[in-house]
């Protein structure tokens, strides 16, 4: 992990590109606002080539290219684009989003393409909750055939979970879903209040660690289980060795999880992969602005004007949150490094960066 640490300050692990903020859905949680055409100042072909080559500049190993949106299938150049990066040695993953874009012909196309993985969002074990979400009747059945279709035809794919209201009884329903689907990845997405995200959606700080204790026991199943801002799920790892969580949400999720698999088949993954906003990601929006992260607004700079590698390896702020700079509970915390909290969240809430994370429980 120490290596890891180290190669984070100089690359990010993934670069995100928001292609587009162009999308047929309507989801109530959108980070990005989308809406149905292009914005003005999106990357025109050129740029977003000009982008490609920053990203290879970062070296090797060159960072996984995220290209997502809105839904980055809205693009008419995607392919061409794609095609680019393969030039370039750098390894592509799509976002796309389920709609009638979305279709058998075009998942074939991906795969040809030379991309390595899409990812799917299912948030809810049932239409009511997904297609609640998603804003489109129909949407929950439409997504789970785009992943049956994906894992049938050899595409890579990892589903996405927004963790909210709805969606947290039915997180063992989910899994059994993924299971039967072939599904080997997931990642677990907790909510941050900005763009279309509102504070009714969301879950108390207790049920955040109580889904997160939860997930460590999914890892224990085989699947390759992530979260996006919540990175205290490395702490709740940790911690499982020193003693065992106690909470009646996360008693009954684990109580429904052995319902439908079976008793656990492994052990928890040891696997700690030390990202954050800022730390092995970085974050560039559909006109070329620079984020720490996709849920994080504070603008670094921009791709048209300045260059990826220097705003990542050299902007003050990243350099704080990278160093550890943080106040409060995470400023003393011993799972500073494997953690560091959700640094969107901190800003989200008190609009600063460096600020403890308001959703984590655990205290230094």
């Amino acid at each position: 992990m120490r290596e890891l640490i180290q190669r984070f300050h100089k690359t990010p692990l993934i670069v995100f590109w928001e292609s587009t903020k162009a999308c047929p859905l309507a989801c109530r949680h959108c980070r990005a606002d989308a809406i149905t055409k292009p914005l003005p100042g999106e990357l025109t072909t050129g740029e977003g080539m000009r982008l490609l080559e920053q990203v290879a500049s970062f070296g090797d190993p060159k960072p996984l290219l995220v290209i997502t949106g809105g839904d980055p299938l809205m693009r008419l150049d995607l392919f061409q684009l794609v095609d680019y990066a393969n030039s370039l040695g750098i390894p592509v993953s799509l976002a796309p989003a389920v709609s009638k874009n979305l279709n058998e012909e075009t998942l074939r196309a991906i795969r040809d393409s030379g991309v390595r993985s899409i990812s799917i969002s299912l948030d809810g074990a049932s239409p009511e909750t997904h297609d609640e979400l998603r804003g489109v009747v129909g949407s929950f059945r439409e997504t789970v055939s785009a992943i049956k279709k994906a894992v049938e035809i050899g595409l890579p794919t990892q589903v996405n979970t927004v963790v909210w209201k709805k969606s947290t009884p039915e997180l063992p329903e989910v899994v059994y879903l993924l299971k039967n689907l072939g599904v080997k990845i997931w990642e677990v997405f907790f909510l941050i209040v900005t763009g279309r995200a509102r504070e009714e959606l969301d879950i108390t700080p207790i049920e955040y660690e109580a889904v997160v204790q939860f997930l460590v026991d999914v890892s224990r199943y085989g699947f390759q289980v992530r979260t996006v801002e919540a990175p205290f799920y490395r702490r709740a790892k940790l911690e499982r060795q020193e003693r065992q969580f106690d909470h009646p949400l996360y008693a009954t999720l684990v109580e429904r999880l052995r319902e439908k698999l079976g008793p656990p088949q492994r052990g928890i993954d040891p696997t700690i992969i030390p990202t954050r906003d800022g730390f092995g990601i970085i974050f560039v929006a559909y006109d070329g602005t620079v984020y720490p992260s996709g849920f994080l607004p504070y603008p670094l700079g921009n791709v048209k004007k300045g260059n990826l590698v220097e705003i990542y390896r050299e902007h003050p702020l990243l350099l704080k949150m990278r160093s550890g700079e943080f106040e409060g509970r995470c400023g003393v915390c011993k799972y500073r490094d494997v953690c560091g909290g959700s640094r969107a969240r901190a800003y989200a809430y008190f609009k600063n960066p460096l600020a403890e994370d308001p959703a984590c429980v655990y205290n230094p």
